[in-house]
């Protein structure tokens, strides 16, 4: 899978490069604090990305969780999971930005 960078992710890199450095790192340093594997770090991000409803992020954390070694089945039951937590209208809308990748 080719690795595509969102437009406007790299125009805030262009005009920002120390903020996002910064953000970058403290997004490495969170994952490596801890035992949960990459795998696992990215199905979490992708149901939070979900629950606060952030296309580019549910988009963006499906590419990684795949890159991370997660099937489709994986990805789209931890979506499932979340639903009487956030409600199906929620995790429906989650499931058709999860499927723009993975379909």
């Amino acid at each position: 899978m080719t690795k595509k960078i969102a437009k406007h992710y790299e125009m805030v890199k262009k005009h920002h490069p120390d903020y996002l450095a910064a953000v970058e790192n403290l997004g490495e340093v969170a994952k490596n604090a801890g035992p949960i594997d990459a795998k696992t770090a990215q199905l979490i991000q992708l149901a939070a990305s979900v629950a606060v409803k952030s296309e580019g992020a549910v988009h963006s954390h499906t590419k990684r969780a795949l890159e991370a070694g997660a099937s489709k089945a994986e990805i789209r039951h931890s979506l499932l999971i979340l639903t009487n937590t956030l409600g199906f209208p929620n995790v429906m809308a989650g499931l058709s930005w999860v499927n723009d990748i993975l379909d």
